[in-house]
């Protein structure tokens, strides 16, 4: 996905669990308390299902976002 400058893919729940991995440019997300978290390339995001989230960018993100019913990002990611 991409998400233009200045753009924003509001806030909504996510309706299976979702990986979201930036792989160009630089951005933000937030989780279900809104707080902003900087994001960039290399860099990935993971809402649990039902798990409302909001993302966006000041200069444009473009994102690859998985979405599995078992996804499990512990098991071949570092967690910050």
């Amino acid at each position: 996905m991409y998400i233009d400058p200045q753009g924003m893919l509001g806030h909504h729940e996510a309706p299976i669990a979702q990986l979201f991995v930036v792989v160009q440019g630089e951005g933000w997300v937030t989780g279900e308390d809104k707080k902003r978290i900087n994001i960039k390339v290399g860099e990935a995001a993971f809402w649990e299902k039902r798990e409302w989230h909001t993302s966006g960018s000041n200069n444009g993100m473009t994102a690859i976002l998985i979405q599995s019913e078992s996804l499990n990002p512990e098991l071949f990611m570092k967690i910050k």
